[in-house]
């Protein structure tokens, strides 16, 4: 889209990288990914689901009341809004993942004067987070919009260790100038087919 422009770094390294081997096939054991806590006002408690490809090379997060508003009757704490989940993933012995790539889906409706963003960053627990990646939209704006995070190296969960993939994104939007209308950001299931896909790279141990 023309009127978006992603900034900040890219996806950084999840953890320090193991040792290099090659990509191999996805495990045909089905893994399973549960939501162990949710923190945060975008995500109040069930509106946050999580569901897993039948190939494994994926799971998607969906929200079903994740907004943020600016502008007319709009009060300053629906202006900002994050979701951060703790997510346990449970794979089948002897492989290990990394997040490849995160495409994020949602709309807007931004006024002449108003801007929104979209930012993200994930990381195992018991590791320090990573470089934010932020997407900014410039009123004005109507309609749906996508973007794609993509890791800058692949780095891989420790074999043979169970940590939790900790997710977290937040929507911003600013009035700006355009104080007599309301410019709203959304990644609101209810609003559509909105989710975000997270893909997944495999490696044996």
């Amino acid at each position: 889209m023309s009127n978006v422009m992603a900034v900040g770094g890219v996806l950084a390294a999840l953890l320090v990288p193991m040792a290099p081997t090659q990509p191999v096939a996805v495990p045909n054991e089905r893994i399973t990914i549960s939501v162990e806590t949710v923190n945060g006002s975008g995500c109040p408690a069930g509106t946050a689901k999580v569901n897993t490809a039948a190939d494994n090379t994926a799971f998607t997060i969906s929200y079903s009341d994740y907004f943020v508003l600016a502008g007319a009757g709009a009060k300053p704490t629906e202006s900002r809004k994050n979701c951060q989940l703790s997510l346990r993933v449970q794979i089948p012995q002897g492989f290990t993942f990394a997040v490849a790539q995160v495409d994020h889906q949602g709309f807007a409706y931004l006024q002449r004067g108003a801007d929104g963003s979209q930012h993200s960053h994930y990381y195992f627990m018991g590791t320090s987070p990573t470089t934010s990646v932020a997407h900014e939209f410039t009123g004005p704006y109507t309609g749906g919009w996508q973007t794609t995070d993509r890791a800058a190296g692949l780095v891989y969960a420790p074999c043979g260790q169970e940590r939790n993939l900790n997710v977290n994104t937040e929507l911003r939007v600013d009035a700006g100038g355009s104080e007599s209308g309301t410019s709203f950001m959304a990644m609101d299931q209810s609003r559509g087919s909105v989710r975000s896909v997270y893909h997944l790279s495999w490696r044996e141990c």
